[in-house]
């Protein structure tokens, strides 16, 4: 009997949890990332994904956690059969799907499929300060080079000040793949809290008086010189020519900016790629979104997440948005120093890529000091312009910086 017993013990997984008391740390992060997804409802397509691959990955004997290259490097010269047979399903589709850096130009095909270039075409000069806010990216590359990162691993923890999960995915898997949980983690997690830290921000660096500055009242006053006519006409040759100048000047954005702007285009474009359109935003980016979660989620086991580089990952992440929203707030009450037509400072704090988490909060915050403060419409050309930015931003460093291996 208490062979039968002892065999069924065995069987469990109950023996492996306690011989690796780091998993059960892991399950608890992965059962936390879910009580944040389904609980808080903290960017639920994203972080439930994420938390039950972690939950995936860390169940002992499970054979669904991701192994990295470093630890066996004959997988990269592997067929996906051989993968799936010795490996498990999940290497397979992180191999095939995550390492190919495959999802997320399919998840930027679905998001230029959702968004709508309206309000930034209608209000260009708002669309610089989304570049300006970018600042963050490059000020936590240096700094992460003092707290001991390479520079292909400073390159990929910076993006994340672009706050646009997908892009710092790809960055990360073209300059630091090792790293790649941590930082999907980061990522994700402060675009969830944005509505936490845009207020943090503002709050220390904008004054009531400048939360006040009304943008209707002000157009009122310095009604803009020219206006677009047809803005149909606009909508759809703009990311034709934007595709054009970014594949000239920035060409390895292109996997990102490129099929964002083709998923825009098939969305302007009307009744006649309305299927296309249908699948780019809903099939397309549905499927990428899960395996895209899955898998990054698998990749989190304690081997890889629990150490010092992880803490260091979360701290330069934090740096990275405050230091992005602030960057755009400057660069507004700079642009107010000379120009007679006054910018509210929260356009600049929405040059963030978390469309349009950031603009709602912006608005929100306006609205509590001026209820007639509508400024949504000009917050998403700050906005827009950021996912823009952030990726066109990724792009140069994945060409300076080359792959991390």
């Amino acid at each position: 009997m208490n062979e039968i017993l002892l065999k069924l013990y065995e069987m469990t997984a109950f023996g492996e949890i306690v011989r690796q008391p780091g998993s059960i740390l892991m399950l608890i992060l992965g059962f936390t990332l879910l009580y944040l997804g389904i609980g808080k409802k903290y960017e639920p397509l994203l972080l439930v994904p994420i938390g039950f691959g972690v939950l995936l990955a860390n169940f002992p004997g499970g054979n669904m956690a991701v192994v990295p290259t470093t630890d066996h490097p004959e997988i990269a010269h592997m067929a996906l059969t051989e993968i799936a047979a010795e490996f498990g399903i999940m290497n397979m589709l992180y191999y095939a799907l995550i390492k190919t850096g495959l999802l997320p130009p399919l998840i930027f095909l679905g998001v230029g499929a959702m968004t709508d270039f309206g309000p930034m075409l209608r209000n260009l000069r708002l669309a610089l300060f989304g570049a300006a806010a970018q600042i963050g990216i490059f000020t936590v590359l240096f700094s992460a080079l003092f707290l001991g990162f390479n520079l292909q691993e400073a390159g990929a923890l910076g993006i994340i000040g672009g706050a646009d999960g997908p892009t710092a995915i790809y960055t990360a898997i073209k300059l630091a793949p090792h790293l790649l949980g941590p930082i999907a983690i980061a990522a994700y997690s402060y675009m969830a809290l944005v509505p936490v830290i845009i207020p943090l921000v503002v709050r220390y660096t904008v004054s009531k008086k400048e939360l006040k500055i009304n943008m209707r009242e002000q157009d009122r006053e310095f009604p803009e010189k020219v206006e677009i006519k047809n803005l149909r006409a606009v909508k759809i040759i703009f990311p034709i020519v934007l595709a054009t100048i970014v594949a000239l000047l920035v060409p390895s954005s292109v996997p990102l900016v490129g099929l964002l702007l083709f998923g825009n285009l098939i969305k302007e474009i009307g009744q006649e790629t309305n299927r296309l359109f249908k699948a780019a935003s809903e099939t397309i980016m549905n499927t990428a979104t899960i395996f895209l979660g899955l898998t990054v989620g698998a990749t989190m086991t304690a081997p890889t997440f629990l150490n010092g580089d992880t803490l260091k990952i979360v701290l330069a992440g934090f740096l990275a948005f405050a230091i992005s929203i602030l960057g755009g707030i400057v660069a507004v009450k700079i642009y107010n120093l000379f120009a007679r037509k006054k910018i509210n400072p929260l356009i600049g704090a929405t040059g963030l890529s978390a469309v349009p988490m950031a603009s709602r909060v912006a608005n929100e915050i306006a609205l509590k000091y001026d209820p007639r403060n509508h400024i949504l419409q000009y917050a998403m050309s700050s906005n827009i312009s950021g996912v823009i930015g952030s990726a066109v931003a990724a792009g140069v460093l994945i060409s300076f910086l080359g792959g991390g291996g």
